[in-house]
């Protein structure tokens, strides 16, 4: 999928080292993501939340429609489709708190709040597959729980305090969707999960969709284009990451996308986040990374 244009950044990361490969992917997802989310937000100030999500995701599937049917059908065909189903039902899930909380949260908290992804990711492997839930990683849980209260803290009254801890809710579902998508990278191209990702977000949200339906402009739907060719370059960069090392590896790098969306929000919403959004993400930046490196030194 978009062959040409995706084979020169991975040519250019052939001969670095695979943590840093991971973490260059891995910055090149944020930043792209910064101007995705940044074009969502606006859009989903006129339409629907759950018209935004299918809209993103349907148009995603759009654009690389060209690239399917040059390759053929078959080469996007995965090995098992239960897990790419499974990853579809839990990330649209999770899309369906973002997209409703996205209007009415700056693009800083909604960073900062995504920065507690990796501890529900701790604690799924935990609670799931069974792994012992050790003092340093009850620890970490526990700092990273403490710069959630920071961020959220001076938000919690009124609507702003739903809207935030909607958006804090979608955090254990794409852990739980990241660690699936861990598990297929080992069986499928990156280029084949992003694909199936599409179909499958698109096809479930789309009664939602249903529900709620306002036409959009032409205007809007060429964002929604551009929003299908940003999501799914940035789908692509973060499986590239997810396939070149351990997930631990390229965690340090992830504090970078505050500081786009930062800026972002302040450029195009006059967004001037609260000091507490920037102490909060430290702390949970801190408990995060913390945890990461004892994880990858037990490797």
């Amino acid at each position: 999928m978009h062959a040409a244009l995706l084979r020169l950044p991975a040519l250019a990361t052939a001969r670095l080292s695979a943590p840093l490969r991971g973490m260059l992917w891995t910055m090149a997802s944020g930043l792209i993501f910064t101007f995705l989310n940044t074009t969502l937000r606006v859009l989903a100030t006129d339409i629907p939340a759950f018209e935004t999500q299918f809209l993103r995701y349907f148009c995603g599937l759009l654009v690389m429609m060209p690239f399917i049917l040059r390759a053929g059908p078959a080469a996007f065909q995965p090995n098992g489709l239960g897990g790419q189903l499974w990853r579809g039902v839990v990330h649209t899930s999770g899309l369906m708190l973002w997209f409703i909380a996205l209007p009415h949260i700056t693009l800083a908290d909604m960073t900062a709040l995504g920065f507690t992804s990796p501890i529900f990711v701790m604690l799924g492997a935990a609670l799931v597959f069974k792994e012992r839930l050790r003092a340093d990683r009850m620890l970490a849980a526990g700092i990273g729980f403490v710069g959630v209260l920071i961020v959220l803290g001076p938000n919690l009254t009124g609507a702003g305090g739903i809207y935030n801890l909607a958006m804090l809710a979608s955090a254990p579902l794409f852990a739980a969707s990241f660690l699936i998508t861990k598990a297929l990278t080992k069986r499928d191209r990156p280029e084949v999960i992003v694909v199936w990702q599409a179909i499958t977000v698109a096809f479930f949200s789309f009664p939602f969709a249903l529900l709620d339906w306002t036409w959009p402009s032409a205007g809007q739907l060429t964002a929604f284009l551009a929003c299908g060719v940003l999501g799914s370059t940035g789908h692509y960069c973060v499986n590239r990451g997810l396939r070149a090392t351990d997930i631990s590896a390229t965690q340090s790098v992830k504090f970078l996308d505050l500081i786009w969306t930062t800026a972002s929000g302040f450029i195009v919403f006059a967004d001037v986040p609260a000091h507490t959004t920037f102490l909060g993400a430290l702390v949970i930046l801190a408990a995060t990374t913390w945890i990461a490196r004892r994880e990858a030194r037990r490797r």
